[in-house]
């Protein structure tokens, strides 16, 4: 009988030694689509090493992941308004995944990996860039002389949904929505031009929103994002600029960190230093930053103080940590974060349309009350107060005693300067605000 068994078992041992051991899974896939390229992202059950390359006529990028399986259904990607035609795969060397991405036209391809980091799992990501040449749009202008420039930065996005509040109200959405309010309340106000650095929900790496500032050719770099503290009771809205000495509390070095390691989510890839050694580097952006600096603490005060008027102040001063996002050299930027999204009560108000509006009026009378009183010196702006006069549009909110105490001078005068002889002002109005 023992031999039997010994002879019914001998093929099955057998068998089991030529099956293909696979390293790692597909569990999962998606799809992600930015103004300049498309995502494709994996999720896998472990790491994998890979190799890309591209193939002509048609044109086609064939990805090749080692001793993987894969799980997830590829068809169920919706691949419209992306360069894909469709998403092919098969089994390549007996043990190998491999996958063939039929194009519509020519991409750059980039493909990198991402280790498991707290509750996301290893990932293969891959960025197909579109083959075109950016043009650089002009400023624009008023009168001849150019506009002042914010460039408006909604934090996370895509891969990277940044903090969860209650009833998953994602921080990516939230800021996004006050974003795109604070780039209407800003382009209402004449010789100002307000520009989104995300429009959509797709991520960008910290380094890339810095230089999507500068290309702006930005005044001003405003970083949108919501808090999340370990304790739900946590509470107010902060404004915040880059310091490369230390943070000036527990909190800010708290957000700085969690904010800073959005890229080991979102992923970055590979950057590169250019041509300088990392110490040199350090030290030309520690001194070229001395001046930009003090410029974002002086617009982050008037910022705070606006944002006080609607919400509830986390603390009364600007604070400063390394905020990857803010280390611009030549830009003032600032960080403002809205609210805690981990506190129910705060998570209900940035969640509230009506809120977010009012946050992003106070957030633009901040902006503007700054630039008002230090216009860079070729900006429309400037021009009009070399010539003793300014003209403001009227937006919703404001009163015609809040506008005379903005400008410095009084109700009468304004109400003279523009022949009015009642306090009742509309939306859209235009005000010419003599000199003080």
């Amino acid at each position: 009988m023992a031999l039997r068994w010994r002879w019914l078992m001998a093929p099955v041992c057998a068998l089991a030694m030529v099956l293909p051991v696979v390293a790692a899974e597909v569990k999962g896939v998606r799809l992600w689509r930015a103004p300049d390229h498309t995502r494709l992202v994996f999720d896998l059950s472990g790491p994998a090493e890979h190799k890309l390359f591209t193939l002509g006529a048609p044109h086609r990028v064939v990805v090749d992941i080692a001793d993987t399986e894969l799980l997830a259904e590829l068809d169920r990607l919706n691949l419209e308004g992306t360069p894909i035609v469709q998403i092919r795969h098969a089994r390549h060397n007996s043990k190998d995944l491999r996958v063939v991405l039929d194009l519509k036209t020519q991409v750059k391809p980039r493909s990198f990996a991402l280790r498991r980091h707290e509750k996301l799992p290893d990932r293969l990501v891959i960025d197909l860039y579109d083959n075109v040449k950016n043009t650089v749009k002009t400023l624009e202008q008023v009168g001849g002389e150019r506009d002042i420039v914010i460039a408006i930065d909604a934090g996370h996005g895509g891969e990277d949904p940044g903090a969860l509040g209650p009833g998953r109200l994602r921080e990516k959405d939230v800021v996004l929505a006050i974003a795109k309010q604070l780039n209407k309340q800003i382009n209402r106000r004449p010789g100002f031009s307000a520009k989104l650095v995300r429009t959509g929900d797709y991520y960008i790496p910290h380094r890339e929103r810095v230089n999507i500032g500068r290309r702006m050719r930005a005044d001003l770099f405003v970083s949108i994002h919501a808090d999340a503290f370990t304790r739900k009771d946590a509470r107010g809205a902060g404004v915040y600029a880059v310091s490369t000495r230390g943070a000036t509390s527990e909190t800010a070095r708290f957000l700085a960190q969690r904010e800073n390691e959005s890229d080991l989510i979102g992923g970055a890839g590979s950057l590169s230093l250019g041509d300088k050694d990392d110490t040199l580097a350090g030290v030309l952006l520690d001194l070229s930053m001395t001046a930009t600096m003090n410029a974002s603490l002086d617009i982050g005060a008037s910022v705070l103080n606006h944002l006080g008027k609607v919400a509830h102040l986390h603390k009364k001063r600007v604070e400063q940590a390394n905020f990857a996002v803010l280390r611009s050299p030549d830009v003032p930027s600032i960080l403002v974060e809205t609210g805690f999204i981990t506190n129910p009560q705060e998570a209900k108000r940035l969640r509230d349309p009506s809120f977010q509006r009012k946050l992003a009026q106070k957030l633009s009378d901040g902006i503007v009350a700054h630039f008002n009183s230090h216009p860079p010196a070729d900006t429309w702006l400037a021009a009009q107060r070399d010539r003793g006069s300014q003209r403001h549009v009227i937006v919703r909110g404001e009163t015609l005693s809040g506008i005379a105490a903005r400008y410095k001078v009084s109700v009468a005068a304004l109400k003279k300067a523009n022949g009015i002889n009642t306090s009742v002002i509309r939306v859209g109005q235009t005000l010419n605000i003599p000199s003080g």
